[in-house]
């Protein structure tokens, strides 16, 4: 038996058609929700790019019933529009389809975004960081100190959050700092006490416990499996999953749509509640108080999915459950990356969550359960075993290109595994901010001169024919889709701005836009819905003030957002 996911393509497709999808019960046509809109509105006198298969450009977009009628020039869109329809003078701004995020974190942008940031975009210094720790303890709110973002590698000089200092500030209760990456946490000795960490204590399969030199633990806890115990452990995170979640995730759908995203994909759905969080995403939407949709990759390392019945297609339009998450690797500036060569400055080659054979296994099983995989591979020996375990699935008779098969960040990129996901069909999805935020770091520590040049190879997948895309990893780096599409034109350096990191690997602005539009939508299974603005598809889209294509590249994060739209209805206004 060949096994492929036709099934689920074909629910996809039902989708649009109206048939009813998974466990939610609900039609997944949202043209009857408080969020969409009745009638026909008409948008003239501007630029509008669909986005379609050969980027034409219009003048004009009629929507109707929360769907594109037409793109054109303004006499014909009226023409078909119809006398009554409501009418929207663009004068000159542009509409673009509205901007999906296809990788961000949503139980830690809202679970955990009310944590104090002390990362280095807002504390400069490690006495800065520490000083707002002294801050968060002598306010005395709560019976833990945490904090979130800190990421000593863009420190001068780079410098962990160790016991010693953590047990200065916080002697008397639990400290949990989680660094930007989210794959290290940095607690105090009552953390550890707490958990039973100890000198005698073992590496947990997928992570590692830092040690000083004398192989007491130093508190900096490397991978999930190291510090989600101490994260669990507290009352106020579990609590907040349960009551004031759903809030929180309606904020963080009125941050994207502020920023012209009207569709989340969630890369670790279930990491802090399991599958019930599932439930928590259908709340956000009663009412029509979402204002971005929602697609959903489950956890992993959370046991119970299939238990609980959860199969990819669950959902509907707004919410939908669109594949399986698996970590294989942890983060290169946290030097937790796996490698094939040790690091630049360091002698360590990284992590390995998964080891290759269990991963190898896992993706089989998972293919063979009709599940597309979003597999996170951050150094170039996870890419490698990632690329093997595909491979190991396409020889045992799964048709691996049907699942579209993505890697996560694919940080590092040789031209020979460009070629291996070329044959199986995969997407490289490119955190594409680890170029202007880390890049000077990742040249002069991480990796050194020569091997940086392989970071985010954007221009070299586009020339082999692969539909890449990019992402923030929120709260990794900030959300913001103008801010991705500068730094994949540009390549520019935050510390260095008059520097280009690898320019044969800028991209165009119409690439960048399409890797953030139409590819995004496929890479995320939604291509029959969302991704342009084609007849029939949902009127998301996003006007901006001006066109990226026509300004500086590092003036396009600039550009305003003028309004967002969602299932034809405005959901944010500049």
């Amino acid at each position: 038996m060949a096994y492929s996911r036709r099934k689920f393509i074909q629910a996809s497709a039902g989708a649009i058609a109206g048939m009813s999808l998974g466990a939610c019960g609900r039609d997944p046509s949202p043209a009857g929700s408080a969020l969409s809109s009745q009638g026909t509105t008409v948008f003239l006198n501007g630029i509008v790019l669909p986005v379609d298969h050969d980027f034409s450009e219009h003048s004009a977009l009629a929507v109707r019933d929360g769907r594109v009628l037409t793109v054109g020039n303004d006499q014909d869109v009226l023409a078909l529009a119809g006398r009554n329809a409501r009418i929207i003078q663009l004068d000159g701004r542009v509409v673009l389809p509205g901007f999906i995020e296809p990788h961000m974190h949503f139980a830690l942008l809202a679970g955990l975004g009310h944590l104090e940031d002390i990362g280095p975009f807002r504390k400069a210094t490690f006495k800065d960081a520490l000083d707002a720790l002294r801050e968060i303890r002598d306010r005395g709110v709560g019976e833990w100190i945490m904090a979130r973002q800190f990421d000593p590698i863009l420190l001068e000089p780079p410098r962990d959050l160790t016991v010693r200092e953590l047990d200065e500030i916080v002697p008397d209760r639990p400290v949990f700092v989680l660094n930007a990456s989210g794959h290290i946490a940095y607690v105090n000795s009552q953390s550890l006490a707490m958990v039973g960490i100890t000198r005698d204590s073992q590496d947990p399969p997928g992570g590692e416990y830092g040690r000083f030199e004398d192989g007491s633990p130093n508190g900096v806890l490397y991978g999930q499996a190291a510090f989600m115990d101490i994260l669990l452990s507290n009352r106020e995170t579990t609590d907040r999953m349960q009551s004031g979640f759903v809030q929180a995730g309606r904020e963080v759908g009125a941050q994207a749509a502020a920023l012209g995203i009207t569709t989340l994909c969630d890369q670790a759905t279930g990491g802090l509640a399991g599958p019930k969080e599932l439930e928590s995403y259908r709340a956000m939407f009663e009412g029509g108080q979402m204002k971005a949709r929602i697609r959903a990759y489950a956890y992993s390392e959370q046991p119970g999915w299939d238990e609980a019945g959860v199969m990819p297609g669950d959902g509907d339009a707004l919410m939908r459950v669109a594949g399986w998450k698996i970590v294989t690797d942890g983060s290169n500036q946290g030097f937790t990356g796996r490698q094939r060569e040790p690091y630049f400055t360091r002698d360590t080659i990284g992590i390995f969550y998964v080891e290759p054979e269990e991963l190898r296994e896992a993706v089989l099983d998972r293919v063979r359960r009709g599940w597309p995989l979003s597999l996170h591979g951050n150094g170039d020996a996870a890419i490698d075993s990632i690329l093997d375990a595909v491979e190991y699935a396409n020889n045992r008779n799964v048709d691996v290109r049907s699942f579209r098969c993505r890697i996560e960040h694919c940080s590092i990129l040789h031209d020979d595994q460009i070629r291996r996901m070329q044959l199986l069909g995969m997407v490289p999805s490119f955190l594409i901010n680890h170029v202007h935020y880390w890049g000077h770091v990742m040249r002069d520590d991480v990796f050194g001169p020569q091997k940086v040049q392989l970071l985010d190879r954007c221009q070299s997948v586009e020339n082999a024919g692969l539909n890449w895309v990019m992402h923030s990893d929120a709260p990794v780096s900030p959300l913001g889709t103008l801010q991705q599409i500068r730094v994949a034109v540009a390549r520019d350096l935050w510390k260095e701005p008059d520097t280009t990191l690898a320019p044969n690997e800028r991209v165009s602005v119409e690439s960048a836009i399409r890797s953030v539009t139409r590819n995004a939508a496929w890479a995320c299974h939604s291509e029959m819905e969302i991704g342009s603005l084609e007849p029939g598809k949902l009127a998301d889209l996003v006007v901006l003030e001006r066109d990226p294509r026509k300004v500086e590249p590092t003036a396009i994060a600039e550009i305003p957002i003028s309004e967002t739209w969602l299932n034809g209805s405005r959901v944010f206004e500049g």
